[in-house]
């Protein structure tokens, strides 16, 4: 459903593997995904402190250390397309303002 809700406001989207699971990007920026049985979600980091209070969030976290602006939500929360909805709206808000990813140079 992620990918349906995505497409109806975006048309640059790109599905990739990253972050052990499947990543939505939207105009070349990571925006959401899905790993196991959560949602990564990239937000705005000045909201981070108040959605990390919300029910089956959690800080995104690989190498030890949370990464700011990027959260986990639980699959079990996401009861409803309402639930869903907020989510990805979120994420899409931040993408419109968020920074690319600096591109590795291709190997020769």
């Amino acid at each position: 459903m992620t990918r349906e809700l995505i497409a109806l406001t975006h048309y640059d989207v790109v599905e990739k593997v990253m972050f052990g699971g499947l990543c939505f990007m939207v105009n070349d920026k990571m925006a959401l995904g899905v790993e196991k049985d959560r949602l990564m979600v990239r937000l705005n980091p000045e909201i981070y402190e108040e959605v990390m209070e919300k029910e089956g969030c959690r800080a995104m976290d690989f190498s030890g250390k949370p990464m700011k602006g990027f959260v986990f939500v639980d699959a079990d929360v996401l009861t409803t397309k309402k639930k869903l909805e907020y989510w990805v709206k979120l994420a899409l808000e931040y993408n419109k303002i968020a920074k690319q990813s600096k591109k590795k140079a291709k190997k020769k």
